[in-house]
C-alpha cells in the first residue's frame, strides 16, 4: 500500500512539473507584435466669423461690426492665423459723445496643445497676433465745466461734429482659446485676448477712446482685453497620414 501511495504521489508531482514547464515554455514563446493603424489628418483653410460681434450689432444701438477669421494648418501643431474686420462704436456718457469707425487686420500663429484622438481636429491653443488699424473719430458733443464756479455746476454744451481721420494704431496680443468640431468640418470656438498697444496716432489735445480691433482704451493705458465667439468651416485641401502604433502579445 505504501509503495502504491508513493507511486501515485510521484505521478502527481510529475504532472504538476510538466504543467509548469509547459506554461513557462508558452510564456517564453509569446511574441510582441506591433499593430499599425493609419488615419488621415486634414490640412486646409478654415474660414469663419465672430458671432459675438454680429450679435452685438443687432443688440447694441451704439455698435456695429463684423470680423472674418481664418487659419491654415502648417504642421501637426502650428497654424497660420489671422482676422480682418470693421467696427463702428459710439461712446456716450455724461461728459461726451464720440463715434469711432475703422478697419483692422491681425496676423500671427496658433499653437495647438491638444492631443487629438485618431482623425479628430479639435484645438486647445495659444495664439500670437500683431494687429494694425486705420480709423477716424468724430466728437459729436461734449460738456465743458466752468472751473471757476463749480459750486453752482454751471456748464455749457458744444455741438461740434468734429472729425479726426487718418488715425492709426499697432498692437500685439496673446490669445487663449478652444475650437471643437460640432459636425463634419464645422467648428465652434471661443477665445480671450490680452492686448498691448505698441503705437498710435491721436488727435491734438484729444485721445483715442476706442480703437477698432483693439477695443476700448482707458486713461491712455497700453493694455486692452477682448474675447471672441466664432463659427468656422474647414475646407480640406489635402490629407496627411497619422500613424498610430499599438503593441499586443501574440502566441
Amino acid at each position: 500500500m505504501k509503495t502504491q501511495y508513493m507511486f501515485a504521489s510521484s505521478i502527481k508531482s510529475l504532472a504538476i512539473l510538466l504543467l509548469l514547464s509547459t506554461m513557462a515554455f508558452a510564456q517564453e514563446n509569446k511574441k510582441t507584435v506591433k499593430d499599425t493603424l493609419v488615419y488621415k489628418q486634414k490640412y486646409g483653410l478654415r474660414l469663419g466669423a465672430d458671432m459675438s460681434k454680429l450679435a452685438r450689432t443687432f443688440l447694441d444701438d451704439d455698435y456695429s461690426g463684423f470680423e472674418i477669421m481664418g487659419d491654415y494648418r502648417l504642421t501637426k501643431k502650428i497654424y497660420l492665423a489671422g482676422e480682418i474686420g470693421n467696427e463702428e462704436r459710439t461712446i456716450d456718457n455724461d461728459v461726451l459723445n464720440n463715434t469711432t469707425k475703422g478697419s483692422y487686420f491681425k496676423g500671427g500663429i496658433d499653437l495647438n496643445f491638444y492631443k487629438n484622438w485618431l482623425d479628430m481636429e479639435n484645438m486647445i491653443y495659444v495664439g500670437f497676433r500683431v494687429g494694425a488699424s486705420t480709423f477716424s473719430q468724430t466728437l459729436n458733443s461734449y460738456e465743458v465745466y466752468n472751473v471757476n464756479n463749480q459750486y453752482w455746476n454751471q456748464q455749457f454744451s458744444v455741438e461740434e461734429g468734429t472729425e479726426f481721420d487718418g488715425l492709426t494704431a499697432i498692437w500685439g496680443e496673446i490669445l487663449i482659446g478652444i475650437k471643437a468640431e460640432l459636425f463634419n468640418n464645422l467648428f465652434a470656438g471661443i477665445n480671450t485676448q490680452l492686448k498691448f498697444l505698441v503705437s498710435e496716432t491721436s488727435p491734438d489735445d484729444y485721445e483715442n477712446l476706442y480703437i477698432p480691433g483693439f477695443n476700448r482704451t482707458y486713461d491712455s493705458g497700453s493694455f486692452g482685453v477682448g474675447f471672441g465667439l466664432n463659427l468656422s468651416y474647414l475646407v480640406p485641401i489635402f490629407k496627411k497620414n497619422k500613424v498610430v502604433v499599438q503593441e499586443k502579445e501574440e502566441e
